[in-house]
């Protein structure tokens, strides 16, 4: 059985990584296939959060775009994602929890809000770190034999 009363800053993700809602969209492409995170935080130019984009977002985008495999479709692609910007993909509007928040508040933000992930800020308001609904899983069966 597990604690749900343990703190998030021992389940998180940390160090985060982040893009810039400046960056254009080829960044979030390189930083999805290159890593194995479907979530990341994006900072302003006053390294604030500001929002949050999902391989669900990339997706979106992705989805808009030509489906057709030839040179000319991919270098089509290509220019659209250099055009968009971090910014007009992401999700603005999100939950933050503290790094001393329990992985019980979480659960509970996670089944109200039916989000996926959460940004978890330091005491100074700085970005520590990122719970997500496959960590609390991870947490929860850790010790588990089944």
């Amino acid at each position: 059985m597990f604690d749900k009363n343990t703190l998030l800053s021992e389940i998180m993700s940390s160090p985060v990584i982040t893009v810039r809602t400046q960056d254009n969209m080829t960044v979030v492409k390189d930083l999805f296939s290159q890593n194995n995170i479907h979530h990341i935080p994006v900072l302003d130019q006053q390294h604030q959060l500001a929002g949050i984009v999902s391989t669900s977002d990339y997706h979106k985008v992705l989805h808009s775009l030509t489906l057709f495999k030839s040179a000319q479709s991919e270098a089509y692609n290509q220019a659209v994602l250099k055009s968009l910007l971090v910014e007009d993909v992401m999700a603005r509007q999100l939950a933050t929890l503290n790094t001393n928040d329990t992985i019980a508040t979480a659960a509970a933000y996670f089944r109200e809000n039916l989000f996926h992930a959460i940004p978890i800020m330091d005491q100074n308001g700085k970005l520590a770190g990122i719970v997500t609904t496959f960590d609390l899983l991870s947490f929860a069966f850790k010790d588990s034999s089944a």
